[in-house]
């Protein structure tokens, strides 16, 4: 007995040799509840991941976040503490959960990036891939659900809990299933910038000390960058 018959066996379905994926649309995942999914979230100058971020790769506290400008994806890098560039993503407790980090400069990048409102929070789906021997979350920045926020009457601040989505969405369940294929597939570092997040300690009293100049690798196809990030200012 083949594997077709005794799938047959234990499945009821119809043959339908005429059946094509064509005309077809993926339907989007930001479309669906997503508690569980990876997210990435910019919010009042600050980033941070969600818990199942963090429960997915139980071994690593610190992270290098790696952006391409040209393909608009967002990386998070897991990687060991020493390295440059890195910063932890969770809590130093037994029960690890997500750390906002405040990051002005980068924060602002992004904004200008994607011609974002500075004012709204952004929260990207991702996914969890392995590229080599390496795993990595990969985020498109161009697929972000938006949050805006509004001022009501008595001046209170007033976010919506109801996510908008790009305009282009509008009519359309998701790409068709040959361009979503061609989509999902990610080459690691060409083309992505390594960014550092530094957030200083809430109880130092030092001034911020410049940011060092620019600085290109050599070694890899990727721009590295060292951004300082600052205090929360009460943003």
């Amino acid at each position: 007995m083949n594997d077709e018959t005794q799938l047959k066996e234990a499945v009821d379905y119809v043959e339908d040799e005429a059946f094509t994926f064509e005309g077809y649309q993926v339907v989007r995942g930001e479309f669906f509840s997503h508690v569980f999914e990876p997210s990435f979230t910019f919010n009042n100058y600050k980033v941070q991941v969600n818990t199942a971020c963090i429960k997915r790769l139980p071994d690593f506290d610190y992270v290098q976040i790696l952006v391409n400008p040209d393909t608009k994806k967002l990386a998070v890098r897991p990687c060991q503490e020493d390295e440059r560039d890195s910063f932890r993503w969770c809590s130093a407790t037994a029960k690890r959960t997500p750390k906002q980090i405040t990051c002005r400069m980068f924060f602002a990048k992004v904004i200008s990036l994607m011609n974002w409102n500075s004012n709204y929070r952004y929260k990207l789906l991702g996914k969890l891939i392995k590229s080599g021997d390496e795993l990595l979350f990969v985020f498109d920045l161009n697929s972000a659900e938006i949050y805006q926020r509004a001022i009501k009457d008595d001046g209170k601040v007033k976010t919506s809990r109801t996510a908008t989505f790009p305009e282009e969405w509008k009519n359309q369940f998701g790409l068709p299933v040959e361009e979503h294929k061609s989509n999902i597939q990610v080459n690691t570092f060409n083309g992505y910038a390594v960014f550092g997040l530094q957030e200083e300690s809430k109880k130092s009293s030092k001034q911020p000390e410049q940011s060092e100049p620019v600085q290109v690798e050599q070694e890899e196809t990727y721009e590295q960058f060292s951004l300082a990030g600052t205090t929360n200012s009460g943003y």
